[in-house]
């Protein structure tokens, strides 16, 4: 990489640095500002020994311990999120000062053509972009359970136990339980006050299962229940309850937790899709294939949303990649909504299903429409 590649790559990288920073400062200020009360509040529980009131100073300091212990697994989310918005925004900086210290004049000058600026540049983006998958793989599936907290139970470490209403599994067996908490007995999952609707031969629910405790057991595929019962109430009077000792579903710790919060299947690695995605290609029903759709999108979107990033920064480019010196502010402007509906269809398209389409292929039709307004774009600079 010569002189004038490094140059402009470490502009456009401290860039991004740069605007990354300020955005999350933004944020999280903003948060802090309409939260105050209530960090301040489970500060001051949290702060207070044997009874009596803490002081301001432990407040303050137990404050900041909150918002801090909050945000930066957030943080790294909305930074994942918001790549390619940062890179565009970057990308028009970097060109902004060069075009105001007339860099570009003497690259012209040089002999070099204004279509060099752009090497540098998106081969930063995807070094940036192979770093964005590799957080997704290997960081957000750690920090998962983080990410579903919210300002009240800042300073845990799991998700809080929450309860499970009416869920129907792959076979059409529907459970509920009072509690359900994904990180107790090591991580692997326990319900209480389970309850249980089984689907007959004949396709009525005509047993149910009670049980005190249900504890997931990940070898054996199914939930190892305490003092469960399972009344048939097909069967003759004196038969109906039966002993049982285990529950097999496709409804794993996993997948309840999937289906409770919405955003944490964004957070799941690539094989922890592909494990739901068997866990759901067995199952029966509407909501199974809706199911298994979404989870295919998912993962194939990550691969497409990179690849409109990528396209949507170099539709961008031209604007201040410019022979002659122009308005910065007049050409960002007109870059804006180019770049935003280029970001949010890429990110829309991969997340909407195209009836007929397999999900595997429509979340790449963003990227099949921009392709060839990049290429149209990229040579038309002049230079």
């Amino acid at each position: 990489m010569s002189i004038l590649d490094r140059s402009i790559a470490r502009h456009f990288v401290a860039n991004v640095v740069m605007l990354t920073i300020i955005l999350c400062c933004f944020v999280v200020t903003i948060d802090v500002s309409v939260n105050a009360d209530r960090y301040i509040r489970n500060a001051s529980k949290l702060a207070t020994e044997n009874g009596q009131p803490p002081s301001s100073l432990r407040t303050g300091l137990v404050t900041v311990f909150l918002v801090a212990d909050l945000w930066w697994p957030r943080l790294i989310q909305l930074v994942t999120y918001l790549l390619g918005l940062v890179m565009a925004g970057a990308m028009g900086f970097t060109c902004s000062q060069m075009v105001r210290h007339r860099e570009m004049v003497a690259i012209l000058a040089s002999g070099q053509p204004l279509s060099r600026i752009a090497r540098p540049i998106l081969l930063s983006a995807c070094a940036l972009c192979a770093g964005q998958l590799a957080v997704q793989e290997t960081v957000l599936p750690r920090i998962a359970p983080l990410l579903t907290r919210d300002t009240g139970e800042a300073g845990g470490r799991m998700i809080s136990a929450t309860s499970v209403p009416l869920m129907p599994d792959g076979m059409g067996n529907v459970i509920m339980a009072s509690s359900f908490d994904a990180g107790a007995d090591g991580g692997a999952g326990s319900m209480t006050s389970l309850i249980v609707w089984l689907v007959g031969e004949s396709g009525i629910k005509d047993r149910r299962i009670t049980a005190d405790r249900a504890v997931w057991q990940p070898n054996a595929g199914a939930w190892q229940l305490e003092n469960g019962v399972v009344e048939n109430r097909a069967a003759e009077e004196d038969s109906r309850l039966a002993r049982i000792d285990r529950f097999e579903t496709d409804l794993t710790p996993t997948a309840i937790t999937v289906r409770r919060y919405s955003g944490y299947s964004q957070c799941l690695s690539w094989s922890q899709l592909i494990e739901l995605e068997a866990a759901t290609r067995d199952s029966r029903g509407a909501d199974a294939r809706r199911q298994l759709a979404r989870l295919e999108r998912l993962r194939w979107g990550r691969l497409a949303t990179i690849a409109t990033t990528l396209l949507a920064l170099s539709i961008t480019m031209p604007f201040f990649i410019t022979r002659e010196p122009k308005n910065m502010v007049i050409q960002s402007l007109k870059c804006a909504p180019v770049a935003i509906i280029s970001l949010m269809g890429g990110a829309l398209g991969s997340a909407a299903a195209i009836p007929g389409v397999p999900a595997a292929v429509s979340v790449f039709v963003p990227a099949m429409i921009l392709t060839p307004i990049a290429i149209a774009t990229l040579t038309s600079i002049k230079t």
